[in-house]
């Protein structure tokens, strides 16, 4: 029996496109986009900033170095957090009835600037009881040591829980853990999969 049900937040609960923010700092570069994305990918930042690897004033730095910008930490935040979209992608009614069930999770790689953001601007993140971050746990889907976390704070097994996430390879990594997991389509397939398993 499904006791906790662990959400992804990006793609999941909230919409977000990267190119959103390449194409503001490119106008603000005065260069093309894919070169914006390239030079970011370039500096290898990202994925230890997710970590907690990193602190959030030396990412801005050396990100900002790497742009070739002199922007202040607050215009750099805003423009960071530039990629997601006002309209959540879950019915902020489904968690409130799902919380009132079940325990609510949100497992998610992301990075201090991101969720500060988040907590600010998508008041039905509120209705999670905790929140598993891939910068807090010192690690990011799919590594084995973030699911082991979610799974502690789950508070029951690993077979007790579902998952939900927009990435194949982090929902088949949930399975390896023994939890129950699909991937994340639309709001409508969710609900399907929930109703499927009496959890609706």
């Amino acid at each position: 029996m499904i006791k906790t049900i662990l959400f992804d937040l990006g793609n999941v609960i909230v919409p977000f496109n990267v190119d959103l923010a390449y194409v503001r700092m490119a106008k603000l570069c005065g260069c093309p986009s894919e070169e914006i994305a390239a030079r970011i990918r370039a500096t290898g930042l990202v994925r230890p900033f997710e970590k907690g690897e990193i602190e959030a004033e030396p990412f801005v730095r050396e990100l900002s170095t790497a742009l070739r910008i002199n922007i202040t930490y607050r215009e750099f935040c805003d423009w960071w957090s530039c990629v997601f979209m006002p309209e959540p992608l879950v019915p902020e009614a489904l968690l409130e009835d799902l919380r009132s069930r079940y325990r609510l999770l949100a497992l998610s790689n992301t990075n201090p600037i991101h969720f500060a953001m988040l907590q600010e601007a998508y008041p039905l993140l509120r209705h999670f009881d905790d929140y598993v971050l891939s910068y807090q746990v010192g690690a990011a889907k799919p590594e084995a040591k973030i699911y082991h976390e979610a799974i502690a704070r789950a508070q029951c097994s690993p077979e007790e829980c579902f998952f939900t996430d927009d990435l194949a390879v982090n929902v088949e990594a949930a399975r390896e853990y023994g939890m129950d997991a699909v991937q994340f389509f639309s709001a409508e397939q969710l609900e399907g999969e929930l109703r499927s398993r009496g959890l609706l």
